[in-house]
């Protein structure tokens, strides 16, 4: 049972190594979420906003990951949820809101997971309808540019953003 479980471990579990300044980075980035959000909702944000930082710093080649669909993905799932939450609130809006922000976010080119969990939160948290706006923005374009800047100038750090590839001839 040890050897298996020993197995499974190595096998699946993961393998970060991160350097100080990424640690100090995510600190620096969440004194961002509480300058921009100075109520009680700005705790509730750490989850989405979380995951957006770990996906910069452990998956930063990935399409999720990328300036676009981060930032967009974000933004747009904000907004569909401040959209629905002006008709009705609660846990049912918020998966409502949560299933069409994935549809959406697909048919945009602009998937980014914690951009879905984003649509739940006007629902659920009263947000007001300048929160992906005041909040979602400026915060993920913040954890957009300082990420790429500190690929730029920390040797530790993963290059980011990932290069444009050149369109393909018609």
């Amino acid at each position: 049972m040890r050897n298996r479980l020993s197995r499974i471990v190595n096998s699946w579990g993961t393998r970060a190594h991160f350097h100080v300044t990424q640690y100090l980075w995510v600190l620096a980035m969440f004194a961002v979420l509480a300058e921009l959000e100075t109520n009680r909702v700005g705790l509730f944000l750490v989850p989405p906003f979380g995951a957006t930082l770990s996906i910069l710093l452990v998956l930063p080649d990935a399409a999720i990951a990328q300036p676009y669909a981060l930032i967009v993905g974000s933004v747009a799932g904000a907004s569909l949820g401040t959209v629905f939450s002006r008709y009705h609130r609660g846990p049912m809006m918020a998966i409502v809101a949560a299933f069409v922000a994935f549809i959406v976010l697909n048919l945009i080119r602009s998937y980014h997971p914690p951009g879905i969990a984003l649509a739940m939160y006007p629902p659920l948290l009263h947000t007001g309808v300048w929160f992906p706006l005041l909040v979602v923005l400026p915060f993920t374009a913040a954890a957009v540019a300082s990420a790429a800047l500190l690929s730029r100038l920390v040797r530790a750090w993963p290059p980011y953003p990932k290069p444009l590839r050149n369109p393909v001839p018609s």
